[in-house]
């Protein structure tokens, strides 16, 4: 369907800022229902630099180059094990990360070009600006040259997602690297301090050491905060038997680089102090949403005061035309297949009469850790803490080769 014109009071029926999953999604669903839209997307570039292209974390910096690292991780203690399987081998088996990295930033780079060929083919237009507000239908579109764009709309859809949370100690920010970093890093991290124990810390850490590293998670409390205990001591257990080695009750406190160019982390615990050398510093300590970025207060958003994360009631803000879907969003799952739905469920309604939401509950997820852990619902913790009655069951399997 030809897209329609829009209002004469609008330059576009849908303005969407960022062009990851969410946006991206709500911004085609939109097209097909014959609305003008633009979507606008930057990528200010990390504290080492790094800046990439079209399709948003998940595309460039998350889902997936973490997944093909991972992948690449584990055909190597595939080739390992594949001698005693009957089949040769000839030679050492060597891996080498700049030809991984190149390969993956090949596969980003071939999915952000899709990507500008869908909005191209769908009519959407594409601005590579920085989106700020000037009030609840306008948004200035900030270029790299320096210029400015004005830019209208009925209906306007956040969806910036966030970008790494970098603490607050001596070195941070000189010397260590984020995720952000990571998947284009130019020569290989060596020995690494992954400070975090979330899934983002733990799946670095064990696909780095697949790939040969050395690497050590510094953990302030627990790992994987809101997930299983019981899956997670298993998680923990299978890094360790792999030789990831583990940092608890530790907070990082300076970080200095040495003579011999190595790192040298400082860091205190319970009543102790303690220090090592590293070659890769990489902070995974979570996420914060880039909220304040947009001048929110120009068009009256209400953000939360601790996460930065936009208040809604379901995809719609305190503002009636301004909608939010993502990583965004406070007190959401920040899965990308969550954004995706909930971005094209939002359009829907917006434009062709459908009232179905999104469904945050019971949404299933997965962490890419050397043991591959998948759940969905909610924790025995917390069946315990919400129901009076509860059953739990726990069954072992083992595979027959095993046996």
């Amino acid at each position: 369907m030809a897209p329609v014109e829009p209002s004469g009071l609008y330059d576009f029926d849908l303005l969407v800022i960022g062009g990851g999953s969410g946006g991206l999604a709500c911004a085609k669903e939109a097209s097909s229902f014959g609305k003008q839209v633009v979507v606008l997307d930057f990528v200010i570039p990390s504290e080492k630099g790094t800046t990439w292209g079209i399709g948003g974390t998940c595309v460039n910096v998350g889902c997936i180059p973490k997944k093909l690292m991972h992948q690449a991780s584990l055909l190597g203690e595939s080739i390992q094990e594949a001698q005693s399987y009957g089949w040769n081998i000839s030679g050492p088996i060597s891996f080498n990360w700049e030809s991984l990295v190149e390969a993956v930033q090949n596969h980003i780079k071939s999915v952000n070009w899709v990507t500008r060929v869908q909005l191209r083919d769908k009519k959407i237009e594409y601005v590579n600006g920085h989106g700020v507000f000037e009030d609840a239908h306008t948004v200035i579109a900030k270029m790299k040259n320096g210029k400015e764009r004005r830019i209208t709309a009925k209906d306007i859809v956040i969806a910036v997602g966030g970008r790494p949370r970098y603490p607050d100690f001596p070195g941070c920010k000189e010397y260590c690297i984020t995720s952000d970093d990571l998947f284009s890093l130019p020569t290989s991290p060596g020995n690494t301090l992954v400070i975090g124990a979330g899934y983002i810390g733990l799946e670095c850490a064990g696909f780095l050491k697949g790939l040969g590293y050395e690497a050590t998670v510094m953990v302030r409390s627990m790992l994987l905060r809101g997930f299983d205990r019981g899956m997670v001591d298993l998680v923990q257990a299978e890094m360790e038997d792999k030789g990831v080695k583990f940092l608890f009750g530790k907070i990082p406190v300076k970080v200095s680089k040495q003579p011999n160019g190595k790192l040298l982390v400082e860091w205190k615990g319970d009543d102790e102090i303690g220090q090592g050398e590293y070659d890769t510093v990489l902070v995974a300590t979570g996420r914060k949403a880039l909220s304040e970025e947009l001048n929110p207060s120009a068009a009256g958003l209400q953000i939360h005061p601790e996460t930065y994360k936009i208040i809604t009631n379901f995809e719609q803000t305190n503002i009636p035309n301004i909608y939010a879907v993502g990583d965004v969003l406070h007190e959401r799952p920040e899965l990308t297949p969550v954004a995706i739905q909930a971005g094209k469920l939002l359009a829907g309604r917006l434009y062709n009469g459908t009232q179905e939401q999104m469904d945050y509950d019971n949404v299933a997820t997965t962490v890419f850790s050397p043991l591959e852990y998948g759940c969905v619902g909610i924790t025995e913790e917390e069946a315990i803490n919400r129901y009076t009655e509860n059953e739990i069951e726990v069954s072992t399997i083992r595979p027959c080769i095993d046996e």
